[in-house]
Protein backbone atom coordinates (compact mmCIF):
# COMPACT_ATOMS: atom_id res chain seq x y z
CA UNK A 1 0.00 0.00 0.00
CA UNK A 2 1.19 3.51 -0.76
CA UNK A 3 -0.31 6.20 1.43
CA UNK A 4 0.15 9.95 1.00
CA UNK A 5 -1.07 12.97 2.88
CA UNK A 6 -3.89 13.57 0.40
CA UNK A 7 -5.36 10.11 0.92
CA UNK A 8 -6.30 10.80 4.56
CA UNK A 9 -9.59 12.48 5.38
CA UNK A 10 -9.37 15.53 7.69
CA UNK A 11 -9.44 14.93 11.43
CA UNK A 12 -11.01 17.08 14.12
CA UNK A 13 -9.22 20.25 15.19
CA UNK A 14 -8.10 18.63 18.46
CA UNK A 15 -6.04 15.94 16.73
CA UNK A 16 -5.20 17.20 13.23
CA UNK A 17 -2.06 19.09 14.37
CA UNK A 18 -0.74 15.90 15.95
CA UNK A 19 -1.24 13.99 12.71
CA UNK A 20 0.36 16.81 10.71
CA UNK A 21 3.45 16.42 12.87
CA UNK A 22 3.48 12.67 12.23
CA UNK A 23 3.31 13.30 8.48
CA UNK A 24 6.16 15.80 8.68
CA UNK A 25 8.39 13.60 10.84
CA UNK A 26 7.57 10.30 9.12
CA UNK A 27 6.83 11.27 5.50
CA UNK A 28 7.76 7.90 3.99
CA UNK A 29 6.02 5.62 6.50
CA UNK A 30 2.54 4.93 5.08
CA UNK A 31 1.61 2.02 7.35
CA UNK A 32 2.55 4.01 10.44
CA UNK A 33 0.60 7.03 9.21
CA UNK A 34 -2.43 4.79 8.57
CA UNK A 35 -2.32 3.31 12.07
CA UNK A 36 -2.01 6.71 13.74
CA UNK A 37 -4.79 8.22 11.62
CA UNK A 38 -7.14 5.38 12.52
CA UNK A 39 -6.62 5.90 16.25
CA UNK A 40 -6.74 9.70 16.15
CA UNK A 41 -9.93 9.57 14.10
CA UNK A 42 -11.80 7.81 16.91
CA UNK A 43 -10.67 9.41 20.16
CA UNK A 44 -11.82 13.01 19.69
CA UNK A 45 -14.88 12.46 21.97
CA UNK A 46 -12.55 11.40 24.78
CA UNK A 47 -10.49 14.56 24.40
CA UNK A 48 -13.63 16.68 24.63
CA UNK A 49 -14.46 15.12 28.00
CA UNK A 50 -10.84 15.11 29.18
CA UNK A 51 -9.14 18.36 28.14
CA UNK A 52 -6.35 17.50 30.57
CA UNK A 53 -5.10 14.96 28.03
CA UNK A 54 -4.62 17.74 25.48
CA UNK A 55 -3.03 20.10 27.99
CA UNK A 56 -0.54 17.42 29.03
CA UNK A 57 0.42 16.67 25.42
CA UNK A 58 -0.58 13.02 25.73
CA UNK A 59 -1.14 12.63 21.99
CA UNK A 60 2.06 14.46 21.05
CA UNK A 61 3.99 12.00 23.18
CA UNK A 62 2.11 8.82 22.40
CA UNK A 63 2.75 9.03 18.63
CA UNK A 64 6.50 9.39 19.17
CA UNK A 65 8.36 6.20 20.20
CA UNK A 66 10.32 6.34 23.42
CA UNK A 67 13.22 4.72 21.59
CA UNK A 68 13.95 3.60 18.01
CA UNK A 69 16.73 1.08 17.47
CA UNK A 70 18.01 0.17 13.99
CA UNK A 71 21.11 -1.90 13.41
CA UNK A 72 23.17 -3.97 10.97
CA UNK A 73 22.93 -7.78 11.10
CA UNK A 74 25.86 -9.46 9.30
CA UNK A 75 25.94 -13.26 8.98
CA UNK A 76 27.47 -16.03 6.87
CA UNK A 77 25.31 -18.29 4.69
CA UNK A 78 26.06 -21.97 4.14
CA UNK A 79 28.31 -21.12 1.19
CA UNK A 80 30.44 -18.91 3.43
CA UNK A 81 29.17 -15.74 1.74
CA UNK A 82 28.60 -12.62 3.81
CA UNK A 83 24.98 -11.47 4.05
CA UNK A 84 23.76 -8.25 5.65
CA UNK A 85 20.26 -7.51 6.88
CA UNK A 86 18.76 -4.67 8.89
CA UNK A 87 17.37 -5.14 12.37
CA UNK A 88 14.80 -3.03 14.23
CA UNK A 89 13.32 -2.62 17.69
CA UNK A 90 10.84 0.19 18.25
CA UNK A 91 10.16 0.68 21.97
CA UNK A 92 7.00 2.75 21.84
CA UNK A 93 5.60 2.97 25.36
CA UNK A 94 6.59 1.56 28.75
CA UNK A 95 4.10 3.53 30.84
CA UNK A 96 2.05 0.42 31.72
CA UNK A 97 4.93 -2.03 32.02
CA UNK A 98 8.00 -3.41 30.23
CA UNK A 99 7.95 -3.12 26.46
CA UNK A 100 6.16 -6.12 24.94
CA UNK A 101 5.77 -7.09 21.31
CA UNK A 102 6.93 -9.61 18.75
CA UNK A 103 9.79 -9.85 16.30
CA UNK A 104 8.96 -10.24 12.59
CA UNK A 105 11.41 -11.72 10.06
CA UNK A 106 10.14 -11.03 6.53
CA UNK A 107 11.50 -9.28 3.40
CA UNK A 108 8.73 -6.67 3.64
CA UNK A 109 9.90 -5.44 7.05
CA UNK A 110 10.87 -1.78 7.13
CA UNK A 111 10.73 1.08 9.61
CA UNK A 112 7.15 2.02 8.72
CA UNK A 113 5.80 -1.48 9.29
CA UNK A 114 7.62 -1.94 12.60
CA UNK A 115 6.42 1.47 13.82
CA UNK A 116 2.81 0.75 12.84
CA UNK A 117 2.96 -2.58 14.64
CA UNK A 118 4.55 -1.02 17.72
CA UNK A 119 1.96 1.77 17.83
CA UNK A 120 -0.88 -0.76 17.60
CA UNK A 121 0.79 -2.80 20.34
CA UNK A 122 0.45 0.05 22.85
CA UNK A 123 -3.34 -0.13 22.79
CA UNK A 124 -3.60 -3.87 22.26
CA UNK A 125 -1.47 -4.51 25.33
CA UNK A 126 -3.39 -1.94 27.35
CA UNK A 127 -6.65 -3.72 26.49
CA UNK A 128 -5.38 -6.93 28.07
CA UNK A 129 -5.16 -5.15 31.44
CA UNK A 130 -1.94 -7.02 32.23
CA UNK A 131 0.65 -4.31 32.81
CA UNK A 132 2.69 -4.50 29.61
CA UNK A 133 3.93 -1.71 27.36
CA UNK A 134 4.09 -1.59 23.57
CA UNK A 135 6.97 -2.43 21.24
CA UNK A 136 7.76 -4.29 18.02
CA UNK A 137 10.87 -5.40 16.19
CA UNK A 138 12.24 -7.57 13.45
CA UNK A 139 14.34 -7.71 10.32
CA UNK A 140 14.07 -7.90 6.54
CA UNK A 141 15.70 -11.34 6.79
CA UNK A 142 13.66 -14.11 5.14
CA UNK A 143 13.90 -17.46 6.95
CA UNK A 144 11.94 -19.20 4.15
CA UNK A 145 14.26 -21.51 2.24
CA UNK A 146 17.16 -21.04 4.65
CA UNK A 147 18.75 -23.97 6.44
CA UNK A 148 18.51 -24.34 10.20
CA UNK A 149 22.20 -23.46 10.43
CA UNK A 150 21.69 -20.24 8.47
CA UNK A 151 18.70 -19.26 10.61
CA UNK A 152 20.75 -19.95 13.74
CA UNK A 153 23.68 -17.81 12.57
CA UNK A 154 21.34 -14.97 11.66
CA UNK A 155 19.54 -15.13 15.02
CA UNK A 156 22.82 -15.14 16.91
CA UNK A 157 24.05 -12.09 15.03
CA UNK A 158 20.70 -10.34 15.49
CA UNK A 159 20.74 -10.96 19.24
CA UNK A 160 24.38 -9.88 19.61
CA UNK A 161 23.13 -6.31 19.15
CA UNK A 162 19.57 -6.44 20.44
CA UNK A 163 20.38 -8.16 23.77
CA UNK A 164 21.60 -4.91 25.34
CA UNK A 165 18.11 -3.42 25.00
CA UNK A 166 16.18 -6.37 26.48
CA UNK A 167 15.34 -7.80 29.89
CA UNK A 168 12.35 -9.12 31.83
CA UNK A 169 11.84 -5.69 33.44
CA UNK A 170 12.79 -3.71 30.30
CA UNK A 171 11.67 -5.28 27.02
CA UNK A 172 10.23 -8.75 26.41
CA UNK A 173 10.04 -9.85 22.75
CA UNK A 174 8.06 -12.74 21.30
CA UNK A 175 7.49 -14.24 17.86
CA UNK A 176 5.57 -12.94 14.86
CA UNK A 177 5.63 -13.67 11.13
CA UNK A 178 8.77 -15.65 10.34
CA UNK A 179 9.67 -16.12 14.00
CA UNK A 180 8.38 -19.40 15.38
CA UNK A 181 9.67 -21.95 17.85
CA UNK A 182 12.91 -22.54 15.97
CA UNK A 183 13.85 -18.87 15.80
CA UNK A 184 12.80 -18.17 19.39
CA UNK A 185 14.99 -21.04 20.57
CA UNK A 186 18.05 -19.66 18.79
CA UNK A 187 17.36 -16.10 19.95
CA UNK A 188 16.83 -17.09 23.58
CA UNK A 189 19.88 -19.34 23.58
CA UNK A 190 22.01 -16.52 22.24
CA UNK A 191 20.69 -14.09 24.86
CA UNK A 192 21.40 -16.60 27.62
CA UNK A 193 24.96 -17.14 26.36
CA UNK A 194 25.77 -13.43 26.00
CA UNK A 195 24.31 -12.33 29.34
CA UNK A 196 25.17 -15.42 31.41
CA UNK A 197 21.61 -15.30 32.79
CA UNK A 198 18.78 -17.80 32.36
CA UNK A 199 16.24 -15.01 32.42
CA UNK A 200 13.19 -16.97 31.27
CA UNK A 201 10.84 -14.01 31.45
CA UNK A 202 12.73 -11.93 28.89
CA UNK A 203 11.34 -13.85 25.91
CA UNK A 204 7.90 -15.42 25.39
CA UNK A 205 6.76 -18.09 23.01
CA UNK A 206 9.45 -20.44 24.30
CA UNK A 207 9.19 -24.22 24.16
CA UNK A 208 7.03 -25.62 26.95
CA UNK A 209 9.96 -27.74 28.13
CA UNK A 210 12.13 -24.70 28.86
CA UNK A 211 9.91 -21.99 30.25
CA UNK A 212 7.16 -21.68 27.68
CA UNK A 213 3.47 -21.52 28.49
CA UNK A 214 0.71 -23.82 27.33
CA UNK A 215 -1.61 -22.23 24.73
CA UNK A 216 0.92 -19.53 23.76
CA UNK A 217 1.33 -21.06 20.30
CA UNK A 218 -2.41 -21.28 19.79
CA UNK A 219 -3.38 -18.03 21.52
CA UNK A 220 -3.63 -15.49 18.69
CA UNK A 221 -5.73 -17.73 16.47
CA UNK A 222 -7.84 -18.96 19.37
CA UNK A 223 -8.34 -15.41 20.62
CA UNK A 224 -9.57 -14.09 17.26
CA UNK A 225 -12.19 -16.84 17.17
CA UNK A 226 -13.17 -16.27 20.81
CA UNK A 227 -13.70 -12.57 20.01
CA UNK A 228 -15.93 -13.45 17.06
CA UNK A 229 -17.86 -15.75 19.37
CA UNK A 230 -18.34 -12.88 21.86
CA UNK A 231 -19.61 -10.51 19.15
CA UNK A 232 -22.09 -13.08 17.92
CA UNK A 233 -23.28 -13.85 21.45
CA UNK A 234 -24.41 -10.23 21.88
CA UNK A 235 -26.92 -10.97 19.12
CA UNK A 236 -27.83 -14.43 20.46
CA UNK A 237 -25.88 -16.15 17.70
CA UNK A 238 -23.04 -18.68 17.76
CA UNK A 239 -20.37 -20.18 15.53
CA UNK A 240 -22.24 -23.46 15.29
CA UNK A 241 -22.79 -24.37 11.65
CA UNK A 242 -21.08 -21.25 10.26
CA UNK A 243 -18.68 -21.28 7.29
CA UNK A 244 -15.44 -19.57 8.22
CA UNK A 245 -12.97 -18.05 5.77
CA UNK A 246 -9.40 -17.71 6.99
CA UNK A 247 -6.41 -16.27 5.14
CA UNK A 248 -2.83 -17.29 5.73
CA UNK A 249 -1.49 -20.67 6.74
CA UNK A 250 0.89 -19.74 9.51
CA UNK A 251 0.51 -19.93 13.24
CA UNK A 252 -2.51 -17.61 13.56
CA UNK A 253 -4.44 -19.17 10.68
CA UNK A 254 -3.81 -22.77 11.75
CA UNK A 255 -5.10 -22.27 15.26
CA UNK A 256 -8.01 -20.10 14.18
CA UNK A 257 -9.01 -23.03 11.97
CA UNK A 258 -8.64 -25.42 14.89
CA UNK A 259 -10.70 -23.39 17.36
CA UNK A 260 -13.42 -22.52 14.84
CA UNK A 261 -13.77 -26.23 14.08
CA UNK A 262 -13.90 -27.12 17.77
CA UNK A 263 -16.71 -24.59 18.25
CA UNK A 264 -18.86 -26.20 15.56
CA UNK A 265 -17.95 -24.09 12.52
CA UNK A 266 -16.50 -25.28 9.22
CA UNK A 267 -13.27 -23.56 8.20
CA UNK A 268 -13.07 -23.72 4.41
CA UNK A 269 -10.07 -21.64 3.28
CA UNK A 270 -6.36 -21.06 3.85
CA UNK A 271 -3.75 -19.28 1.76
CA UNK A 272 -0.14 -18.32 1.23
CA UNK A 273 1.64 -15.98 -1.17
CA UNK A 274 1.14 -18.44 -4.06
CA UNK A 275 -2.67 -18.59 -3.84
CA UNK A 276 -5.45 -20.09 -1.75
CA UNK A 277 -7.30 -23.34 -1.18
CA UNK A 278 -11.01 -23.98 -0.73
CA UNK A 279 -12.12 -27.16 1.02
CA UNK A 280 -15.90 -27.29 1.38
CA UNK A 281 -15.57 -30.42 3.51
CA UNK A 282 -13.61 -28.41 6.07
CA UNK A 283 -9.87 -27.89 6.30
CA UNK A 284 -7.95 -31.02 7.31
CA UNK A 285 -5.78 -29.44 9.98
CA UNK A 286 -3.36 -32.35 10.28
CA UNK A 287 -2.63 -32.23 6.55
CA UNK A 288 -2.25 -28.45 6.54
CA UNK A 289 0.15 -28.55 9.48
CA UNK A 290 2.19 -31.34 7.87
CA UNK A 291 2.64 -29.28 4.72
CA UNK A 292 3.26 -25.89 6.32
CA UNK A 293 4.96 -26.68 9.64
CA UNK A 294 6.88 -29.87 8.85
CA UNK A 295 7.56 -29.77 5.12
CA UNK A 296 7.50 -25.95 4.89
CA UNK A 297 5.78 -26.42 1.54
CA UNK A 298 3.35 -24.36 -0.55
CA UNK A 299 -0.41 -24.39 -0.07
CA UNK A 300 -1.01 -26.03 -3.48
CA UNK A 301 0.25 -29.28 -1.95
CA UNK A 302 -2.88 -29.40 0.19
CA UNK A 303 -5.12 -29.49 -2.88
CA UNK A 304 -2.87 -32.06 -4.52
CA UNK A 305 -3.43 -34.44 -1.59
CA UNK A 306 -7.08 -33.72 -0.69
CA UNK A 307 -9.84 -34.68 -3.10
CA UNK A 308 -12.37 -32.23 -1.65
CA UNK A 309 -10.06 -29.22 -2.05
CA UNK A 310 -9.17 -26.98 -4.93
CA UNK A 311 -6.29 -24.53 -5.36
CA UNK A 312 -6.80 -21.06 -6.83
CA UNK A 313 -3.65 -19.31 -8.00
CA UNK A 314 -5.15 -15.96 -8.93
CA UNK A 315 -7.93 -13.94 -7.36
CA UNK A 316 -8.79 -13.32 -3.74
CA UNK A 317 -9.58 -15.77 -0.96
CA UNK A 318 -12.33 -13.32 0.06
CA UNK A 319 -14.34 -14.19 -3.07
CA UNK A 320 -15.31 -17.45 -1.33
CA UNK A 321 -18.77 -17.18 0.35
CA UNK A 322 -18.42 -17.41 4.15
CA UNK A 323 -20.34 -16.37 7.24
CA UNK A 324 -17.30 -15.40 9.30
CA UNK A 325 -14.00 -13.99 8.00
CA UNK A 326 -10.76 -14.10 9.97
CA UNK A 327 -7.99 -12.32 7.99
CA UNK A 328 -4.82 -13.85 9.43
CA UNK A 329 -2.06 -13.20 6.91
CA UNK A 330 -0.66 -9.66 6.92
CA UNK A 331 -1.45 -5.95 6.95
CA UNK A 332 -3.73 -4.41 4.30
CA UNK A 333 -4.64 -7.74 2.70
CA UNK A 334 -8.39 -6.99 2.56
CA UNK A 335 -9.16 -4.14 0.16
CA UNK A 336 -12.48 -2.48 -0.64
CA UNK A 337 -13.27 -4.93 -3.45
CA UNK A 338 -12.63 -7.84 -1.09
CA UNK A 339 -14.92 -6.31 1.53
CA UNK A 340 -17.65 -5.75 -1.03
CA UNK A 341 -17.36 -9.37 -2.17
CA UNK A 342 -17.66 -10.63 1.41
CA UNK A 343 -20.66 -8.36 2.05
CA UNK A 344 -22.37 -9.45 -1.17
CA UNK A 345 -21.92 -13.07 -0.10
CA UNK A 346 -23.55 -12.41 3.27
CA UNK A 347 -20.62 -12.27 5.70
CA UNK A 348 -21.87 -11.75 9.27
CA UNK A 349 -18.69 -10.98 11.17
CA UNK A 350 -15.04 -10.13 10.55
CA UNK A 351 -12.43 -10.72 13.25
CA UNK A 352 -8.92 -9.54 12.44
CA UNK A 353 -6.38 -12.24 13.25
CA UNK A 354 -3.52 -10.28 11.70
CA UNK A 355 -2.51 -6.71 12.50
CA UNK A 356 -4.47 -4.15 10.45
CA UNK A 357 -5.32 -6.59 7.62
CA UNK A 358 -8.27 -4.48 6.41
CA UNK A 359 -7.68 -1.15 4.67
CA UNK A 360 -9.72 1.80 6.01
CA UNK A 361 -12.20 1.72 3.12
CA UNK A 362 -12.85 -1.96 3.77
CA UNK A 363 -13.47 -1.32 7.47
CA UNK A 364 -15.89 1.48 6.63
CA UNK A 365 -17.73 -0.77 4.17
CA UNK A 366 -18.13 -3.52 6.77
CA UNK A 367 -19.45 -1.09 9.35
CA UNK A 368 -21.86 0.59 6.94
CA UNK A 369 -23.22 -2.82 5.91
CA UNK A 370 -23.87 -3.77 9.53
CA UNK A 371 -21.18 -6.47 9.59
CA UNK A 372 -19.78 -7.12 13.06
CA UNK A 373 -16.17 -5.97 12.81
CA UNK A 374 -13.40 -6.62 15.35
CA UNK A 375 -10.13 -4.68 14.88
CA UNK A 376 -6.84 -6.48 15.35
CA UNK A 377 -5.83 -4.57 18.44
CA UNK A 378 -8.77 -6.23 20.20
CA UNK A 379 -9.37 -9.46 18.29
CA UNK A 380 -5.78 -10.66 18.05
CA UNK A 381 -4.70 -9.57 21.52
CA UNK A 382 -4.84 -13.18 22.68
CA UNK A 383 -1.25 -13.76 21.65
CA UNK A 384 0.26 -11.02 23.74
CA UNK A 385 -2.20 -11.70 26.58
CA UNK A 386 -0.92 -15.27 26.81
CA UNK A 387 2.64 -13.97 26.56
CA UNK A 388 1.93 -12.00 29.70
CA UNK A 389 0.62 -15.17 31.30
CA UNK A 390 3.91 -16.82 30.33
CA UNK A 391 5.80 -13.97 31.99
CA UNK A 392 3.77 -14.52 35.16
CA UNK A 393 4.56 -18.21 35.20
CA UNK A 394 8.25 -17.53 34.62
CA UNK A 395 8.34 -15.03 37.49
CA UNK A 396 6.70 -17.47 39.90
CA UNK A 397 8.41 -20.62 38.54
CA UNK A 398 5.00 -22.17 37.96
CA UNK A 399 3.43 -24.09 35.10
CA UNK A 400 -0.27 -24.05 34.33
CA UNK A 401 -2.16 -26.75 32.45
CA UNK A 402 -3.42 -26.28 28.91
CA UNK A 403 -6.98 -26.16 30.17
CA UNK A 404 -6.22 -23.55 32.81
CA UNK A 405 -4.35 -21.39 30.32
CA UNK A 406 -7.09 -21.64 27.69
CA UNK A 407 -9.73 -20.68 30.27
CA UNK A 408 -7.68 -17.63 31.26
CA UNK A 409 -7.33 -16.69 27.57
CA UNK A 410 -11.06 -17.03 27.03
CA UNK A 411 -11.73 -14.80 30.06
CA UNK A 412 -9.26 -12.17 28.85
CA UNK A 413 -10.82 -12.08 25.37
CA UNK A 414 -14.28 -11.71 26.93
CA UNK A 415 -12.98 -8.83 29.06
CA UNK A 416 -11.44 -7.13 26.02
CA UNK A 417 -14.70 -7.51 24.12
CA UNK A 418 -16.67 -6.08 27.04
CA UNK A 419 -14.28 -3.12 27.46
CA UNK A 420 -14.54 -2.22 23.76
CA UNK A 421 -18.30 -2.79 23.72
CA UNK A 422 -18.88 -0.60 26.80
CA UNK A 423 -16.63 2.20 25.53
CA UNK A 424 -18.52 2.27 22.23
CA UNK A 425 -21.82 2.47 24.09
CA UNK A 426 -20.55 5.20 26.42
CA UNK A 427 -19.42 7.40 23.52
CA UNK A 428 -22.63 6.91 21.50
CA UNK A 429 -21.30 4.61 18.81
CA UNK A 430 -22.87 1.29 19.92
CA UNK A 431 -21.46 -1.75 18.18
CA UNK A 432 -18.42 0.14 16.83
CA UNK A 433 -15.61 -2.07 18.13
CA UNK A 434 -12.94 -0.02 16.34
CA UNK A 435 -13.80 3.14 18.25
CA UNK A 436 -14.50 1.22 21.44
CA UNK A 437 -11.17 -0.61 21.42
CA UNK A 438 -9.21 2.55 20.62
CA UNK A 439 -10.91 4.52 23.38
CA UNK A 440 -10.63 1.80 26.02
CA UNK A 441 -6.94 1.22 25.30
CA UNK A 442 -6.11 4.90 24.95
CA UNK A 443 -7.71 5.87 28.24
CA UNK A 444 -5.73 3.27 30.17
CA UNK A 445 -2.49 4.56 28.67
CA UNK A 446 -3.39 8.25 28.99
CA UNK A 447 -4.37 7.91 32.66
CA UNK A 448 -1.01 6.34 33.47
CA UNK A 449 0.88 8.98 31.48
CA UNK A 450 -0.85 11.75 33.40
CA UNK A 451 0.00 10.13 36.71
CA UNK A 452 3.68 9.68 35.86
CA UNK A 453 4.41 13.20 34.66
CA UNK A 454 6.16 14.54 31.58
CA UNK A 455 8.58 11.73 30.71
Amino acid sequence: MTATHTEFHPLTASVQPVFDTVLARSPHEPEFQQAVHEVLGTIAPVLEQHPEYVEAGILDRIVEPERQIMFRVPWLDDAGKMQVNRGYRIQFSSVLGPYKGGLRFHPSVNLSIIKFLGFEQIFKNALTGQGIGGAKGGSDFDPHGRSDAEVMRFCQSFMSELYRHLGEHTDVPAGDIGVGGREIGYLFGSYRKITNRHESGMFTGKGTGWGGAEVRTEATGYGAVFFAQEMLAVHNESLEGKRVGISGSGNVAIYAIQKATQLGATAVTASDSSGYIVDDAGIDLDLLRQIKEVERGRIVEYANRRASARFVENGSVWEVPVDIAVPSATQNEVNLADAEALIANGVRAVSEGANMPCVPDAVAAFQQAGVLFAPGKAANAGGVATSALEMSQNASRQRWTFGDSENKLREIMADIHDAAFRAAEKYDVPGDYVTGANIAGFQRVATAMLAQGVI
